[in-house]
């Protein structure tokens, strides 16, 4: 296919981690993609998607700034085609004690990034796909999206936003043609972990599954129009399950078992 036949894809986060593997999974089959991070290793990443012969566009942007995200849509719109797909994949997470622990600015930092911009890219694209009746929306939440999260109390919630709120749009979208798909990793060997400063943990140190495997699945699920997937291991998937009955109460006591500080053993929560 010609540059113009070929489909295009955005994906944020694509750096490392589920977003490479996404923006991976789009480019082997047959989409141009739009990638962006704010880190330097996205040029490395951006050239090796060259491989599988389309076109790859990387946007270097701080998503947690307003105008930031409108230049990667006004970039995003210059490639003079229409956005068939977009994987809402950036985040960042924070572990710790929230009453003594976690700073306040990484807090609101990480809201910024993981809700804030997500809503704010999401406006920009559901508005051009809804227009011409097709496109399929893609948001990585979480397994943690499911339970309250014990020491990293905000990134939980904010992941569990990103569920309500990808569930929320699919309804409303539902005569469109546009479809929008909720992934639920469980704990995936990405930086997550290192990041959030949860190294520690019985989650942090624990088994972990392969992102490329967890993008594959959500991939699929994307394009076959799902509402959502639990990615991952078997054990991700009955966590999902059991997650619909479980009390709150006796959720938010597991999680604490996995992510409180000093507690490292073994298990996992999502990368």
């Amino acid at each position: 296919m010609t540059t113009t036949e070929r489909p295009l894809a955005l994906v944020t986060g694509a750096s490392s981690g589920i977003g490479y593997e996404l923006a991976r999974q789009f480019a082997q089959h047959g989409f141009d993609v739009v990638v962006t991070a704010e880190d330097a290793e996205l040029d490395t990443a951006a050239e090796s998607l060259k491989e599988y012969g389309g076109q790859v566009m990387p946007v270097r942007a701080d998503l947690t700034r307003y105008d930031e995200v409108e230049r990667l849509w006004t970039a995003t719109v210059a490639a003079g085609r229409p956005l068939d797909a977009v994987a809402v994949n950036a985040g960042v997470g924070v572990g710790g004690a929230f009453a003594r622990e976690t700073s306040l600015e990484a807090e609101l930092t990480l809201i910024e990034l993981n809700v804030t911009s997500s809503v704010h890219l999401t406006k920009r694209a559901v508005a051009a796909m809804a227009g011409r009746g097709k496109g399929k929306i893609l948001f990585t939440s979480s397994v943690a999206a499911l339970t309250p999260g014990p020491f990293e109390a905000v990134y939980a919630a904010s992941k569990a936003f990103l569920h309500s709120f990808a569930e929320a749009l699919r309804n409303e979208l539902k005569d469109s043609g546009v479809t929008v798909t909720s992934l639920l990793p469980g704990p995936t060997d990405t930086e997550f972990f290192e990041r959030a400063g949860m190294e520690d943990t019985r989650v942090g140190s624990g088994k972990k599954d392969d992102p490329a495997e967890v993008a594959r699945q959500g991939f699929d699920a994307l394009m076959k129009g799902d509402d959502k997937v639990v990615a991952g291991s078997f054990v991700n998937k009955v966590q999902g399950v059991a997650g619909r009955v479980t009390p709150d109460t006796a959720k938010a006591a597991m999680h604490r078992r996995m992510a409180e500080p000093g507690k490292g053993g073994t298990s996992g929560n999502d990368g």
